[in-house]
């Protein structure tokens, strides 16, 4: 586990780097199509760290206020504060995660924040309706394992930055289709051309890149939450319950988007599958197979 988390760490960094190079390309290449001159270059680099600073301290509030969540109580939700509160000894964490809840009635819970210090644990009243205490367990104890592993400040920058990404991409899109911007005829400079074909490509291509970064990052660290969740509770059958009672669950999460899809225990996005038809992940899945991981869990038994 400590590998796991030591190299969720570096990964975070790498991606951080990522994200202030693409952003700097994008948005240099449309400051010089305004004719921004040399200034292009350091707007664009203040620009990108300011935005990754922001990401990296501020995501969890920002992914809280997407969902509408409201702080949990014990006057309101006291199984659910009990159950975090027994967990908290197994699972060795020094930090309990502040707990949230989000009125919809999809089941489904994540888990955000940019260390265990300063974790936040969210679900749904869809979760605490119908799930019993111990699949509620389970998916408390997988939420857990996230922050843990470190997982949650992977999944968090990786959303927002993503998020960013695409809207950015998106809104210099439309600029340059409406015909907005101008080039710099008068500019013949080779470093200059460089950096602006480097810049429309990632400009063109970095949100299909982004999204598919999020999606197999998401996808194999849920085996490892799933089984680490399995160590905190003792108990695999209550996950595996709870995690046949969401995937047949057909209520649609009002909340979600496409940034954050991977940040949920089971994708909030339910797909119509013909009854018999076995649900298979795919390189656009957020998460694998409700099927794999089970079987993955009962191997566990």
């Amino acid at each position: 586990m400590f590998e796991n988390s030591k190299k969720n760490k570096i990964e975070s960094g790498i991606i951080v780097s990522i994200f202030i190079v693409v952003v700097t390309l994008i948005v240099y290449y449309v400051c010089h199509a305004l004719n921004l001159g040399a200034f292009s270059v350091v707007f664009a680099l203040v620009f990108s760290i300011a935005t990754a600073w922001g990401s990296y301290y501020y995501s969890d509030k920002i992914v809280l206020s997407l969902n509408h969540a409201r702080p949990a109580t014990k006057e309101e939700d006291l199984k659910i504060v009990n159950i975090l509160d027994s967990l908290m000894i197994t699972s060795g964490l020094s930090s309990k995660p502040k707990l949230y809840v989000t009125e919809d009635p999809q089941p489904n819970a994540f888990a955000t924040g940019r260390n265990p210090e300063n974790a936040v644990i969210c679900v749904t009243t869809g979760l605490l309706d119908k799930l019993d205490y111990y699949e509620l367990e389970g998916v408390i104890a997988h939420e857990l394992s996230h922050i843990k592993n470190y997982d949650i400040r992977l999944s968090c920058i990786v959303s927002v930055m993503v998020g960013f990404i695409v809207m950015l991409s998106d809104l210099f899109s439309r600029a340059l289709f409406w015909g907005g911007l101008k080039n710099d005829r008068d500019s013949d400079s080779k470093g200059n051309a460089i950096l602006m074909i480097i810049g429309l490509i990632f400009l063109i291509l970095s949100p299909i890149f982004g999204s598919l970064m999020q999606l197999a990052l998401s996808r194999k660290r849920e085996f490892l939450a799933d089984s680490t969740a399995v160590e905190f509770t003792r108990n695999p059958d209550g996950l595996i319950s709870a995690l046949q009672k969401l995937d047949r669950d057909q209520n649609q999460l009002s909340t979600a988007n496409s940034a954050t899809a991977n940040m949920y225990i089971v994708s909030p996005f339910k797909a119509n599958t013909k009854e018999g038809k076995k649900k298979s992940s795919s390189l656009w899945s957020t998460h694998p197979s409700i099927e794999d991981r089970i079987e993955a869990l009962r191997n566990i038994k």
